[in-house]
């Protein structure tokens, strides 16, 4: 018989994984890294996933209490996700990137630099993921079993897009130049529209509550 915690592990897991889309990270990440050596992007990947991990842990223990001290709603940065993805959008769907290391920016500080924002915030843990761990947080209160169970499953789900994003690179390579400037217009689109999505899903309840 399953037990209770491992029900909701399960159930965590499984709505992580789709709100996180590790795969929907990949064309910010390869177009980003582009000019990274492989042992550079393998760094940015994993500066990105444990900023997210250490984000989204903050925000499962102590998300909802931040909320209300501060007075944020989780659609307001469902908003300003939506304007961040909208510009990054459209920087890919013309083959460029704003956030590109400059002369007297070190490799490491750019590393850094990417790896925390966009790409770790809010790309990997973006609005959607804060809300969903402080919700599957707050069903988790009173049991301590169902609280690790939930951690140990956003633990694997931030495991995996690690993977993903490190396998990213070999995409990459065999694609070439052209076929990355391809690909980076095409997925520059669907930034775009993901956006789009971000925004109004988060400015439609601002406007309801207006009225």
């Amino acid at each position: 018989m399953i037990t209770l915690p491992l029900q909701f592990g399960l159930l965590s897991f499984i709505s992580l994984f789709t709100i996180i889309d590790p795969i929907g990270a990949l064309p910010v990440y390869v177009s980003m890294t582009a000019k990274l050596s492989h042992h550079e992007s393998r760094r940015v990947a994993l500066r990105a996933t444990l900023t997210a991990w250490i984000a989204l842990m903050i925000f499962a223990l102590t998300g909802r209490f931040l909320f209300e001290f501060f007075g944020i709603s989780v659609h307001s940065l469902r908003v300003v996700g939506g304007i961040i993805f909208f510009i990054m959008g459209y920087e890919m769907l013309e083959a460029r990137l704003t956030r590109t290391k400059s002369d007297t920016q070190s490799v490491s500080e750019y590393i850094e630099d990417i790896a925390i924002t966009p790409i770790g915030i809010p790309l990997i843990a973006g609005p959607g993921a804060m809300a969903t761990v402080i919700v599957l947080m707050n069903e988790a209160a009173g049991s301590l079993e169902k609280q690790a169970a939930l951690l140990l499953a956003l633990t694997a789900v931030l495991l995996i897009a690690f993977l993903f994003l490190i396998g990213a690179r070999r995409v990459m390579h065999i694609l070439g130049p052209s076929g990355n400037k391809i690909l980076l217009r095409v997925m520059g689109l669907i930034v775009m529209t993901i956006a789009v999505e971000f925004f109004f899903n988060g400015l439609r309840p601002i406007l309801q509550s207006i009225r």
